[in-house]
């Protein structure tokens, strides 16, 4: 019998190319106990906080407390399919979820499952729920304005791209009202928004699905549900899951991004449920000792990131750190123009990433349920000190028919004039103060006292200006037309008309100049500014108008 040496020496030096010596490990635990979302395991020595384990019947937990004997884990999904003794598997990585285009006008759960019936999303984008916040050297102030189309809102608290802005008031006053408007009002920018209901019932994240979608929103929207059916774990990770999303277009693509985590305080009640549940110490209305810092890592992730920069390489992935070739773009305004800029070179096979440390913002508008108008609450504290500013919705005022029911004495925002445009800043500049000292004046004209002439038009004056800052949803303004109702306002145009008509005014007015006088909206708009020729321009406008709607009053 003869030998085939060469086949026989092939084989054998195949089989010593294709030995491995490390040996495939996975550390397994077993269930110990389980109920309500949580169970307690043992076995997993070397488990790390907050790591990703695989439960038997292909259920996530993450790890929640570490303990001498055992581990405690939330779990993310069907719990009632794990049961005692069952085996655990680490996995090494921490909780992740997919980011990229393809979560554009879908509807996920906190793990980035869909949840629309539109089929898998096929995203090769992930990013850890957890990550750090960058530190102040890798920031810049907040300038630029981030539009909500809201006149109570731009006018008099404005909001800055990469500001956190807290939206607090009682439940039914319209906090999510304002969202949904500051989303639908990006339409013609190039914000990405993030829309997370966390804890909300599940009628009203489909009315906000569907308000998006019938106003063309959804195509730069990705909404995460974690609805009061969904178990409390869920509802816990639920923002973390939505900032990471929004983070992937900022740090990855250099865009600016808006968050709204809808609402807190019912992700802090479903952490503390989880904590109690895990025996851990109770503090102050059962809330865990931790629960400022639930809310601060999320808060502030939110930030203005240094200048754009871009690296451009030849001959190298874009994930990798090899042929850098020394080009660095900066201010430019994003990915798109630097990769029109290398082709118009003859370069268009360099590959471009955006440097990590640059560009982009993250924009945070969190919302707080206040029981009873109880703002000295445990909870709204704790968020208020964290943020840049407070939209304080007062129930009274909502039920007296001015909406958005914004509390002017005590909503600030700490950006101010800075995430303003020119124009709205010398409008507005006395607007907030004016109508805090109308509210003043209404009180004690309540008492019935006789009024001199010049306080009496001062209250008309405030009426008037409350009357046109009223404003219903959906109906977001553009920035230019709410300068020219505000400076309407102010210049005392509105005083002597009646107060159900003033409405009508401004719309027709806004309608007029928009088709009749459109060349001075142009120059309002390409100036940003309202110089004292343009001021002249728009009274004499004003007046023209006037006097047509007045006769036809008549």
């Amino acid at each position: 019998m003869k030998f085939k040496v060469d086949e026989i020496s092939s084989v054998i030096r195949q089989e010593i190319e294709n030995y491995r010596t490390e040996v495939d490990v996975s550390e397994v635990g077993k269930v110990l106990t389980i109920g309500d979302g949580v169970a307690r395991l043992y076995g997993l020595k070397n488990a790390m906080a907050s790591e990703m384990l695989e439960f038997e019947n292909g259920a996530i937990g993450q790890v929640f407390n570490l303990e001498e004997n055992s581990v405690g884990t939330v779990i993310l999904g069907d719990y009632l399919g794990v049961k005692e003794g069952d085996t655990v598997k680490r996995t090494g990585q921490l909780l992740s979820v997919p980011c990229g285009e393809a979560m554009l006008g879908r509807v996920v759960n906190p793990l980035g499952q869909p949840l629309d019936g539109k089929g898998a999303i096929d995203s090769p984008h992930r990013r850890p729920l957890e990550s750090r916040a960058r530190g102040i050297a890798e920031r810049q102030p907040v300038t630029q304005p981030l539009q909500t189309g809201i006149k109570a809102v731009d006018s008099m608290i404005p909001i800055g791209r990469g500001q956190r802005e807290l939206i607090i008031g009682d439940r039914k006053t319209g906090k999510t009202a304002i969202c949904v408007d500051t989303i639908i009002n990006q339409k013609n920018t190039d914000v990405i928004c993030v829309y997370v209901a966390s804890g909300q019932q599940e009628a009203t994240g489909a009315r906000v699905v569907e308000s998006l979608r019938a106003h063309g929103a959804m195509d730069y929207t990705i909404v995460v549900d974690a609805s009061s059916s969904n178990a409390a774990p869920l509802q816990y990770i639920a923002p973390y899951a939505g900032c990471a999303m929004a983070e992937y277009f900022m740090y990855e693509q250099g865009r600016h991004t808006l968050v709204i985590y809808d609402d807190l305080t019912k992700q802090a009640a479903a952490y503390r449920q989880l904590s109690l549940l895990l025996r851990r110490p109770p503090g102050r209305e059962a809330y865990p000792g931790d629960v400022f810092y639930l809310h601060s890592r999320l808060l502030e992730r939110a930030c203005k990131m240094a200048e754009h920069r871009f690296i451009v390489k030849k001959g190298a992935p874009a994930d990798t750190t090899e042929g850098v070739n020394g080009k660095v773009y900066v201010g430019v305004p994003g990915l798109h123009e630097v990769q029109e800029n290398l082709k118009a070179l003859g370069e268009a096979d360099h590959e471009v990433r955006v440097d990590p440390k640059s560009g982009g913002t993250l924009t945070a508008l969190p919302i707080i349920e206040t029981l009873e108008g109880e703002v000295a609450a445990y909870i709204p504290p704790n968020v208020i000190s964290i943020t840049d500013g407070q939209i304080y919705l007062e129930p009274d005022l909502f039920f007296a028919g001015v909406r958005p029911a914004v509390n002017v004495g005590i909503s600030v925002s700490r950006v101010g004039g800075n995430a303003q445009i020119k124009a709205m800043k010398k409008v507005a500049g006395t607007l907030r103060l004016d109508l805090a000292a109308f509210r003043e004046l209404e009180a004690f004209a309540q008492l019935g006292t006789d009024l001199d002439t010049t306080t009496q038009r001062q209250l008309d004056r405030g009426e008037a200006m409350v009357e046109l800052l009223k404003q219903g949803q959906y109906t977001p303004y553009e920035v230019v037309d709410q300068v020219i109702s505000i400076f309407a306002g102010t210049s005392g145009v509105l005083a002597d008309i009646p107060r159900e008509r003033i409405a009508e005014f401004e719309q027709k007015l806004l309608s007029h100049i928009r088709d009749e006088v459109p060349e001075v909206r142009e120059e309002l708009q390409a100036k940003k500014d309202l110089t004292d020729e343009l001021s002249e321009k728009l009274k004499n406008v004003f007046e023209t108008f006037k006097a047509r709607f007045v006769d036809r009053v008549e």
